[in-house]
């Protein structure tokens, strides 16, 4: 189906109000853009207001948990690099400055792997706002020391059976880039995923430690967002490599009927993606040799429809095989 059609789906789905807060979406099929919208509306960078913002190709966007995604490309690159751990291996051998949690033999069994697949079976509560320190991820960010926060957390059932959400886990998996690289995670990700890919704006909120928020601070263009959904599409065009995509991105724990998750991607049974609040998304569909990225600004809301709409309805319904 020709973009011209997708672009008249979409804009009738803008008329009838359902793809509202919809900032930006663009889909890559066949090496071709096939869609490309930018809206305008209100905006944040994380809990802070940008105000009215009208969205062009060059305006950076929270990706808000995408930013996950992308820490799992930067750990499959320092892994082939020798400069990171193996999955399988003990997570606190890897945090030597806890020595005390380590003497926990419920703690030594954690593996990297269960930080990557969300599986620690530690007590992790995000589903409450992210502008509440009753969140898991506030409370982490106003810890004194993150990484304690997060591996002195009650162990409440058995490490890598159930997936249950945690910024934490990916935090701890970008803490083992920055150790084993010596850089600090933004330079580790500008030298050897953004430059390569071409993508030179981009910015890392930080913490008030100055270290790179790993579950949820990225901030990208749109089309820098969707050159990650296309690499991927690719098989790492040699940026990643594409024996870790081959691990990442299959199913490591079931989240629900036909839904599961990998090392920090979902998938489902003919795609692969990454989420983030709001309608962040990235979304690749090899069978339909189809990328696309969204941005949305519906933060914090119980329902978060726009993305979805903008997929199944607009894209999806409007793309052949």
């Amino acid at each position: 189906m020709s973009s011209h059609t997708l672009a008249d789906h979409l804009a009738r789905a803008i008329e009838q109000n359902q793809v509202p807060d919809l900032h930006a979406v663009v889909a890559v099929r066949h090496g071709q853009v096939v869609l490309e919208h930018y809206g305008e509306g209100e905006d944040f960078k994380l809990n802070e207001p940008l105000g009215h913002v009208r969205f062009t190709p060059d305006t950076l966007h929270d990706i808000r948990s995408v930013t996950k995604s992308v820490v799992s490309l930067l750990y499959g690159i320092a892994l082939a690099d020798g400069q990171a751990p193996e999955p399988h291996e003990p997570l606190l051998r890897h945090f030597p400055e806890y020595p005390d949690l380590a003497e926990d033999p419920q703690r030594a069994v954690l593996t990297i792997e269960h930080a990557l697949t969300m599986t620690l079976g530690l007590e992790w509560n995000e589903n409450v706002p992210y502008t509440s320190a009753a969140n898991s991820e506030i409370a982490m960010e106003l810890a004194p020391d993150r990484f304690r926060y997060i591996l002195q957390q009650p162990i409440v059932e058995k490490p890598g059976v159930r997936w249950s959400y945690c910024g934490g886990a990916s935090a701890l998996v970008a803490r083992l880039i920055e150790k084993g690289t010596g850089l600090a995670l933004e330079d580790y990700a500008r030298a050897r995923l953004f430059e390569p890919l071409g993508i030179t704006h981009f910015e890392w909120s930080t913490g008030e430690d100055g270290t790179a928020l790993a579950a949820s601070g990225l901030r990208l263009t749109p089309r820098g967002l969707l050159a990650i959904a296309q690499l991927v599409l690719d098989g790492g065009r040699g940026i990643v490599p594409t024996s870790w995509l081959a691990t990442a991105l299959r199913s490591h724990v079931r989240i629900d009927e036909g839904f599961h998750y990998g090392y920090q991607w979902y998938m489902g049974d003919t795609w692969m993606g990454g989420f983030g609040n709001g309608g962040q998304r990235i979304y690749v569909a090899p069978a339909l040799d189809l990328a696309v990225a969204i941005t949305a600004g519906q933060y914090n809301r119980p329902d978060q429809p726009t993305a979805s709409v903008v997929l199944d309805e607009v894209i999806l319904a409007g793309t052949k095989h």
